[in-house]
């Protein structure tokens, strides 16, 4: 038997799955560059933001040799504060962040990098990754959690009030605005679920087609639900208060919301997954990597965690949950 298949085997072994749940999965053999890698590591994680300091934290404390990097620009830099993490409820990202990078520092067995990764290459208990310095580095596994960056519609005062006046998840900031005046940005036939969804918040909401071809039966759906449809395409949005906004119209009257949710396509922050040709899954907003069950992607000895690998509902509490299992089912897959 291969020592691949071996070390899978071991690996479901110990957290009680039986050989015959394995899948088989293919093997592609991508060539990015071919530097001559320097030092074996357990594992290089790539993206330092919630799922990459998750993944470190269990790989650290397992005592598995962990270089993690990170660019610093975690995909919620732009909220004030974060709401629904245990323990850190109503705390700025950043400041999490640090804190999680402080508790980090006392495991001798992680590495923390300031750099990207411009390249990878390998297989199973042999990759390589090429920094932005120039640096070459190995890894038995690699685990991805460089995230998503929202593509920001040409619209003025979008970008500039992203995080603010116009948000994307209700589970994050609705409570804070609960029973005001909402206003929601239709992105398509999945918008309809928000609409359902905003019930538990607030019943003043507004939606803006902003040129979409809604459907006769959603307009009814609507009506029925006491939900005002404003027709045309948004021009500007003006922030109006702490978290208000004004959206102006190319036809009719502006319209004051006292927070405007939005949900603009989103893709990875990098390509290095479209480099290994790994595979992926479309959402309503953009694409996913596909994992299994074990947070594996389609070739072996990859992980992925985070927004990158997340087509439901994106935030930090799931982002560090799905970090925490990558690193877990990484250092199991190599136990002997």
């Amino acid at each position: 038997m291969h020592r691949r298949t071996l070390l899978k085997l071991a690996a479901m072994s110990a957290i009680g799955v039986p050989p015959a749940e394995a899948s088989t999965k293919s093997n592609p053999a991508p060539s990015i560059r071919n530097s001559e890698p320097t030092t074996m590591n357990h594992v290089i994680i790539i993206g330092g933001s919630f799922a990459g300091l998750a993944a470190a934290l269990q790989l650290g404390r397992a005592r598995r040799n962990v270089i993690v990097l990170d660019t610093g620009l975690q995909r919620n830099r732009f909220a004030g504060r974060s709401h629904g993490v245990l323990g850190h409820d109503d705390k700025p990202p950043s400041d999490i962040l640090a804190v999680a990078r402080q508790q980090l520092a006392r495991y001798p067995a992680i590495r923390m990098v300031n750099a990207r990764a411009d390249g990878v290459s390998g297989t199973i208990d042999n990759f390589s990754v090429v920094t932005g310095d120039g640096e070459t580095l190995s890894a038995r596994r690699l685990i991805l959690s460089y995230g998503v960056v929202d593509q920001m519609p040409n619209v003025p005062g979008f970008a500039e009030n992203w995080g603010t006046s116009v948000i994307p998840c209700p589970y994050c900031d609705g409570f804070e605005v609960a029973d005001q005046h909402w206003g929601l940005v239709w992105s398509g036939p999945q918008s309809m679920n928000q609409v359902r969804l905003f019930k538990d918040w607030t019943d003043r909401l507004t939606v803006f087609g902003n040129g979409h071809d809604i459907t006769a039966d959603i307009r009814t759906d609507l009506a029925g639900r006491q939900v005002p449809l404003v027709d045309g395409r948004i021009t500007e949005i003006a922030r109006q208060g702490s978290h208000g906004a004004i959206i102006k119209m190319d036809t009719g009257p502006d319209v004051a919301v006292d927070i405007l949710f939005a949900h603009p396509r989103n893709k990875p922050s990098a390509t290095l997954h479209d480099a290994l040709g790994l595979a992926t899954v479309n959402t309503p907003t953009g694409i996913a990597l596909k994992t299994d069950e074990r947070r594996e992607t389609s070739m072996p000895g990859i992980y992925a965690a985070g927004d990158l690998s997340n087509p439901g509902i994106p935030s930090v509490t799931t982002a560090t949950w799905q970090g925490a299992m990558a690193g877990i089912f990484a250092q199991q897959s190599m136990l002997i």
